[in-house]
């Protein structure tokens, strides 16, 4: 059986943070303020508190800008000069700066619930040769019920929406890179082979959400 301390030194954490915002008007949304340093470093520290033993920051838009701002000392940032195509060719990237045998744990820097506790449960429910998936309850519940009141598990997987990080064992690496395209990420080799993915129900830490538009700024609080 792989040990916690295993798991920790096979996974290395990809941000996908190259994106310019352009939606929200702000800039690269990797600078975003959030709870007083830019996203990108507090999404970074997210993985590695959670333990991943490396992490890789792929940046795009701004690249040179976000590095001066923010600390990722800690990181191995890897800039995209193709970022305009499209998602894919960041996670392409993040997953080629990778070290080749470990573990991928696919982040989205636009996504400040992170916390480390939704990376360690990742870490610790992973299988060999699976797909391991962080998952969300709906924003609102069929019964109107507060969602801090329901503990993880609680809900039918159907009634969960699987979202980021996503964590991609070392031998689906390969398998994955060749469905990777325009800007869906690793969408493709998901809907292709459902079985192999495991949601686990990380719903009591956030609400999953990315930031997108500006009415959901408010994420940033």
């Amino acid at each position: 059986m792989t040990t916690a301390s295993e798991r920790k030194r096979r996974t290395t954490g990809v941000v996908l943070a190259a994106g310019a915002g352009t939606r929200l008007g702000l800039g690269p949304k990797a600078l975003l303020p959030y709870r007083g340093r830019p996203l990108v470093e507090a999404i970074a520290g997210a993985l590695f508190d959670g333990g991943c033993r490396d992490v890789v920051v792929v940046l795009g838009a701004g690249a040179a800008e976000v590095v001066e701002a923010a600390d990722l000392g800690r990181c191995r940032v890897a800039a995209n000069p193709d970022w305009q195509s499209g998602m894919g060719s960041s996670f392409l990237l993040g997953e080629g700066t990778a070290d080749p045998a470990d573990h991928l744990l696919v982040a989205l820097v636009d996504q400040p619930g992170l916390t480390p506790e939704t990376v360690a449960r990742l870490l610790a429910a992973h299988r060999p040769g699976r797909v391991t998936a962080a998952a969300y309850r709906p924003r609102d519940l069929p019964d109107g019920s507060p969602r801090n009141h329901l503990k993880p598990g609680q809900l039918q997987r159907s009634q969960l929406q699987r979202g980021h990080p996503l964590l991609i064992d070392a031998s689906l690496r390969s398998a994955v890179a060749t469905t990777v395209t325009g800007d869906a990420g690793a969408r493709g080799f998901l809907r292709a082979n459902p079985g192999m993915v495991d949601e686990v129900d990380c719903s009591d830490q956030s609400t999953g959400e990315d930031i997108d538009t500006p009415d959901q700024l408010g994420l940033l609080q």
